[in-house]
């Protein structure tokens, strides 16, 4: 696929662009209307391609749940080893600019299945809770306040460490703007015992100087916009001898891990950064 078309597309999901605009500039890219039907089925949101871990498995014990939030009950979907005998560390899954949707839901389970006790918040959840839609989604996403969503989600660390079924030991994941919500979990109170980043905002110096926990940064390898924060990052976690991993995945693009979308998705580097995230998790949180 034309570099130039997964270009415009990460601009139409994390920018302002409508769905028409984004459209008509994809025809013009493949030369048509009828030349550009098959690449936005490539491109674009599939929910059922990426569904790896099926939402009836029997393994699993699945359902909603709601902590409270800044102004009323966040709403989270739950992920745990079914006929658990023991209480088990947590992760916080956060989505990325979309709210709470089923390819998360997914990664929730993919937790689970790997000994987690997931909770995945849906950060809308103040403003009535993320459309299905992906365009009015992040529509809603960019109208609503940034740092209550952000306060919001980061509220899961607390409610993991509180469930009786879990050993208090949370880890956070996150992806593009919750990659970086997960790494402002490092910095909480109470505060994640590990994070994850998937390609998202890097800590400022002064956040940096305040996190404790480890941390570890997954980045693809064609991503100007995420990566021109590494140096200055990485400057920081060095300065203030922060225990963190940083990996980068050569040939990849933002979104490399979310497998709804088929042209943006790699799957030898998403299961690759996804076992070494877990690696992360058990050896920090003890699963």
């Amino acid at each position: 696929m034309d570099p130039k078309i997964i270009d415009l597309y990460n601009d139409y999901i994390h920018g302002e662009m409508p769905r028409r605009s984004f459209l008509r500039r994809v025809a013009e890219i493949a030369g048509g209307a009828a030349a550009a039907t098959p690449i936005l089925l490539l491109i674009e949101t599939n929910y059922a391609r990426g569904q790896q871990v099926g939402p009836e498995d029997e393994r699993l014990e699945l359902g909603y749940v709601e902590y409270a939030g800044t102004g009323g009950p966040v709403n989270a979907y739950l992920a745990k080893p079914a006929n658990a005998e023991a209480a088990l560390p947590g992760v916080l899954i956060i989505h990325e600019n979309r709210g709470l949707n089923a390819h998360i839901e997914d990664v929730a389970r993919r937790a689970a299945l790997a000994g987690y006790i997931a909770v995945a918040p849906d950060g809308l959840s103040y403003v009535g809770g993320a459309p299905a839609d992906q365009e009015a989604a992040r529509d809603k996403f960019r109208a609503a306040d940034r740092a209550t969503i952000t306060t919001d989600v980061i509220r899961g660390v607390g409610y993991l460490k509180s469930r009786n079924d879990c050993t208090a030991k949370v880890g956070a994941v996150g992806f593009c703007y919750g990659g970086g919500a997960a790494l402002q979990c490092a910095i909480a109170n109470p505060a994640s015992d590990a994070s994850v980043l998937f390609y998202g905002r890097a800590l400022t110096a002064e956040q940096v100087a305040q996190v404790r926990v480890p941390l570890m940064m997954n980045y693809a390898g064609n991503d100007p916009r995420i990566n021109s924060m590494i140096p200055e990052f990485r400057a920081a976690l060095d300065n203030n001898r922060v225990a963190y991993s940083l990996h980068m995945y050569p040939g990849t693009g933002h979104g490399f891990h979310n497998d709804t979308s088929e042209a943006r998705y790699n799957e030898a580097a998403a299961q690759l950064a996804w076992k070494r995230s877990l690696n992360f998790f058990d050896h920090y949180l003890g699963s």
